[in-house]
């Protein structure tokens, strides 16, 4: 009798005891939990060095909401080390993407200069709505990437160059092709070094106040099956910002987001993000659809005494890019 009453009584202790799904779920959940916290980490460990490492760096901001998800699961099957690893994980992770998405407090002053950047997607962009952009806008200065020759000659005919008489143009065929067009006189510069894809450079000079170095910058597509070294590369022969404190500004398609290594040596070297500082960073430029998780890889940077007074993300029809409109201001 005495016995039947201690089995009666232990076997809900038991039950009490026992988490959720057994050992299997510990297993998997560990997993799981083991490659969020390695994918949260690649930002700060900077090891985007292949295309696949490139991909889960770029979609760093994703990683967030994985996280999050995976706390939950972990709270719900009460597996204690799984909620505090990918607790801490997200938690350093958010710490570094939420301030994107806060503005700065910034103040720009001096001459504005209105910067477009649109990736003309080899050339497939629809000449008549850049130049409306340019227009309604009062654009001064246009970084065109995967500018053909076929699209310089569309655009000349919607009338481009009728409101930006000045141009440096690179073009070449599919995405080689790269130009500056600009409202104020062109002198061309050799700030980068020959690279895959064309990224030329000039001194703008404006009409008031100190010239500014401008770079229209595209380096070659990362996730290539050999094209992630080459991108690098591509990457370091930008120009940091001048020792002299020449006004610079860098616009274009970088392939690459504020958690990529590269870039963030570039502004770590002096270089302002116009999106980063004014609360727009998580702002998707690629792709203008969803084929892809969208991210932010156009951007425009600035050194010098240049710094962004507004931005905005623009859709253009025939382009897989979302184009970046900002107003900087070139300090006296």
């Amino acid at each position: 009798m005495t016995r039947m009453v201690d089995e009666v009584v232990e076997e809900p202790v038991d039950e009490v005891v026992r988490k959720p799904g057994g050992g299997c779920a510990t297993a998997v959940l560990s997993l799981l939990t083991l490659g969020f916290a390695c994918w949260a980490a690649l930002p700060v460990v900077e090891l985007d060095v292949d295309r696949y490492t490139v991909a889960l760096t770029a979609l760093a901001q994703y990683a967030v909401v994985v996280g999050a998800v995976l706390v939950l699961v972990a709270l719900l099957l009460r597996r204690w080390l799984n909620v505090l690893v990918a607790l801490l994980a997200t938690a350093a992770l958010a710490g570094t993407v939420a301030p994107r998405a806060l503005p700065d407090q910034v103040s720009a002053q001096g001459e504005p200069l209105r910067v477009l950047s649109v990736n003309a997607y080899f050339g497939r962009a629809e000449a008549a709505a850049i130049v409306e952009q340019v227009r309604d806008r009062r654009v001064d200065v246009l970084s065109l990437q995967e500018l053909t020759p076929e699209l310089v000659a569309e655009l000349e005919r919607a009338g481009l160059f009728a409101e930006l008489p000045n141009r440096v143009l690179h073009a070449g065929p599919l995405a080689d092709g790269t130009g500056i067009v600009s409202r104020y006189p062109l002198r061309e510069l050799a700030l980068v070094p020959r690279t895959t894809l064309a990224q030329p450079s000039a001194l703008v000079d404006l009409p008031v106040g100190r010239d500014v170095e401008f770079v229209a910058v595209h380096p070659i597509y990362p996730m290539g099956a050999d094209t992630t070294p080459v991108w690098a590369r591509d990457m370091v022969a930008l120009p940091e910002p001048s020792l002299a404190g020449r006004p610079r500004v860098l616009a274009g398609d970088f392939n690459a987001t504020l958690d990529h290594t590269r870039l963030k040596d570039l502004i770590g070297r002096g270089y302002v993000d116009a999106a980063g500082v004014l609360g727009e960073g998580l702002t998707p430029t690629w792709p203008s659809g969803w084929t892809a998780p969208p991210v932010t890889i156009d951007h425009v940077l600035s050194s010098g005494g240049v710094l962004p007074a507004d931005y905005e993300v623009v859709d253009v029809p025939g382009s897989d890019h979302r184009a970046v409109f900002t107003t900087l201001r070139v300090a006296g």
